[in-house]
């Protein structure tokens, strides 16, 4: 698939080097100059043959967009894209919580919500990666088990699309339900990253369905 990755952070990186592991074609949307290049001849450099380039100023191509900003910048993004978003497969993996104060940003409300309210009426949002750490993600794996990431949405067919590039990648795609259950996938994410300090796991542990 074509990917475009608004987001040019740890988890822009860490995602890019999955879906390029699964042979797909990534483009990357920077905020500050000069960073979507430097990330894609980085990328470039640890896998030959990447398919990973800037998108064109102004443009999103491909069928699914990564949104791997910050919470703060969700509404300047979606207003600045919002007549490119219409069709597409938009893909939130924000997380609303203060990491310096480690407090809640939400309460009764998820991001991914507050997106699909945003966003032109045929834009279907998807709720994935929120609770897996940029570090895990370098690698898909945790002590050689799979990353599991957890999806929800209210689109089957864009839930589908996504489970397909999960698992390309590596990884286990898990169903998480419609995407009123992002509020849950948020809290998860916030979670997670709370127990790095007490668990002594450096952010390379991961949440693991086992049965």
């Amino acid at each position: 698939m074509n990917v475009t990755i608004i987001g040019t952070g740890k988890m822009a990186s860490s995602i890019s080097t999955r879906l390029l592991e699964g042979g797909h074609r990534v483009y990357l949307i920077e905020h500050t100059p000069g960073k979507a290049k430097a990330l894609a001849k980085e990328l470039k450099s640890r896998k030959s043959g990447a398919k990973i380039e800037p998108a064109t100023p102004g443009s999103i191509p491909g069928e699914v967009v990564v949104l791997a900003i910050p919470y703060s910048a969700v509404e300047s993004v979606i207003h600045q894209y919002q007549n490119q978003l219409g069709g597409k497969i938009l893909m939130d993996i924000t997380n609303t919580f203060n990491l310096q104060k480690m407090e809640p940003l939400l309460a009764g409300d998820s991001a991914a919500e507050q997106i699909a309210r945003l966003v032109p009426a045929n834009t279907r949002v998807v709720k994935a990666f929120t609770s897996v750490l940029y570090k895990t993600l370098l690698a898909g794996k945790v002590g050689g088990q799979p990353l599991d990431v957890f999806i929800a949405s209210d689109d089957a067919e864009a839930k589908t699309k996504i489970t397909q590039l999960v698992e390309s990648a590596g990884m286990r795609a898990i169903d998480a339900g419609p995407l009123v259950r992002a509020r849950e996938l948020e809290a998860l994410g916030f979670l997670h990253v709370a127990i790095q300090s007490t668990t002594h796991t450096e952010f390379k542990s991961a949440i693991k369905i086992l049965a």
